[in-house]
């Protein structure tokens, strides 16, 4: 059955007969991400009032491929558990060359993850969790029809202007975060604009409900027998949906490409048959482009609104959660006192270093799939053609390599080289079992000492964690030393390890996330 789209209750808020105090923050867009970013702030006990000019969760399953990192993060928000009963899990890529398999891979091939690799589940649904987790939030102020209009900023604030279905009124807060989506509405207000590049390439996305039996995986075409010469994806999604995209070339006029007598016979071709109902079809442009910078004094640009990719290798909403959890822990941290405003800063640099590596990700990705004539062509179809018989060109195939979080570069953080690489400084701290349950939980909200072979120091400002030395987490953390100390930050981001450090070593770096030295 389609989605049942209930409109959410507007209530008169406050603001329309008495003026409000000044908030903590403002956050504008009830989409995933701006749920997402009151969530986080309210875990560290700040309020937040969100509003949206909309009453219902977005139409169309928009985003749906969660990558194993966003199911952490939303796990911190108390939603995860609820997505992945209700999304369709899986690891799975195969990528065919018309008709053959060219080759696959397995996104998470070991064990001792608490979350799977990637779920697949309609934005509407996310939303929809989020929402509910919201409004029984007391931290959390949640206004439907409440339409931004202006955005202005004062030293020590941020004011907007705002129109309801009841006349206008006005809020003032220390910080305004914009989560209002790729056409932003605050970013054309303030005058900003994107850097980057847009591609002459459209794709048409079209969800189909009907009884399928192709399994959890991800499949992707070049070249099929049913779409000649142009590319083709297939997903699968609860209530027996399923994500299809098709190119269709720059020439493409959008609005005819999305009528049912264009769209049907395309579908027909995919799946064999015309046993479906066409539940949501969208065409959309490949673009690869951001803001030069997301923090601007009082307002902070956070997902789309501060940065779009094309959407092969799920890079935007799992993008967008990323910055959430890079922002909340510092923001609220500064509205606390606990820290400097050079936690912006910090979260600016790092998220940029993430967004260009995404971008660049998807930029080497379209290339691929929509090679220029010439050279770019060329080295394609060789690539496909050997791809087959050849695995060392395997490699070289780029169907959208899939999201997974950047390491960021932390200057100067201390690194026992000798300790694995995949829980260097920069890098999300690896899950792993602990015999009664899973690491990544025990680490969110707060600044841990992670103590594995040895005793955890004494240090204000953070919690020791000394859990028995399991086979996982001697794996993912050890590696071959007998000790290590690690320090992990709020948002399960490993800050720096030793293998003999002393108290003031980790005093020092612990003051450094704050900015206090």
């Amino acid at each position: 059955m389609p989605y049942d789209y209930r409109p959410y209750a507007y209530v008169p808020p406050p603001g329309l007969t008495v003026p409000e105090p000044r908030h903590k923050v403002v956050i504008v867009g009830a989409g995933p991400i701006g749920l997402a970013m009151a969530l986080e702030l309210a875990n560290h006990g700040i309020p937040s009032v969100v509003v949206d000019d909309n009453n219902v969760v977005s139409v169309g399953s928009r985003a749906i491929c969660w990558s194993k990192r966003s199911l952490e993060i939303l796990d911190r928000l108390g939603v995860a558990q609820r997505a992945v009963e209700k999304g369709v899990t899986w690891k799975v890529g195969r990528t065919f060359h018309r008709e053959a398999e060219v080759f696959n891979f397995d996104l998470l091939p070991e064990d001792g993850h608490q979350m799977p690799a990637f779920m697949n589940l309609q934005q509407y649904y996310v939303e929809e969790y989020l929402i509910e987790r919201a409004s029984a939030e007391p931290l959390i102020d949640l206004r439907f029809r409440n339409k931004v209009v202006a955005v202005s900023q004062g030293g020590d604030h941020a004011v907007a202007e705002i129109e309801t279905p009841d006349g206008p009124y006005r809020l003032e807060a220390e910080y305004l975060t914009a989560c209002d989506g790729a056409r932003s509405p605050i970013r054309g207000m303030m005058g900003l604009d994107f850097d980057g590049e847009l591609f002459e390439e459209r794709f048409l996305i079209a969800d189909i409900e009907m009884q399928g039996d192709f399994p959890s995986e991800r499949w992707f075409w070049f070249e099929p027998t049913f779409h000649p010469g142009q590319s083709a994806l297939l997903h699968k999604q609860p209530d027996n949906i399923y994500r299809i995209d098709l190119q269709l070339g720059w020439d493409a006029d959008p609005e005819v490409e999305k009528t049912p007598e264009r769209v049907i016979p395309r579908i027909e071709k995919v799946v064999g048959h015309g046993d479906f109902r066409l539940d949501w079809v969208s065409v959309y442009t490949f673009q690869c482009r951001r803001l030069r910078r997301f923090v601007h004094d009082r307002v902070i640009f956070v997902g789309d609104s501060a940065h779009v990719v094309s959407p092969f290798g799920a890079r935007g909403g799992n993008g967008g959660l990323q910055d959430v959890d890079a922002l909340g822990w510092r923001l609220a941290a500064l509205l606390q006192g606990r820290a400097g405003t050079q936690v912006l800063d910090d979260f600016n640099a790092e998220r940029v270093h993430g967004t260009d590596e995404n971008i660049l990700n998807s930029t080497r990705a379209t290339r691929f799939m929509t090679p220029d004539d010439g050279v770019e062509r060329l080295f394609r179809d060789q690539v496909l053609a050997l791809a087959a018989k050849a695995p060392f060109a395997r490699g070289m195939v780029n169907s959208g390599r899939l999201s997974k979080p950047c390491v960021y570069p932390l200057d100067g953080a201390p690194d026992d080289t000798g300790l694995p690489e995949v829980s260097r400084p920069g890098a999300v701290a690896p899950d792993a079992s602990l015999g009664n349950g899973w690491l990544l939980p025990s680490l969110a909200g707060k600044v841990t000492l992670l103590a594995l072979g040895c005793e955890a120091p004494t240090v204000p400002g953070s919690t020791p964690l000394v859990p028995d030395v399991t086979e996982t987490l001697r794996a993912r953390y050890l590696g071959s030393a007998e000790r290590a100390l690690y320090l992990i930050r709020p948002d399960q981001v490993v800050a720096a390890r030793w293998t003999d450090p002393g108290a003031a070593d980790v005093a020092g770096e612990i003051a450094k996330l704050w900015r206090q030295a």
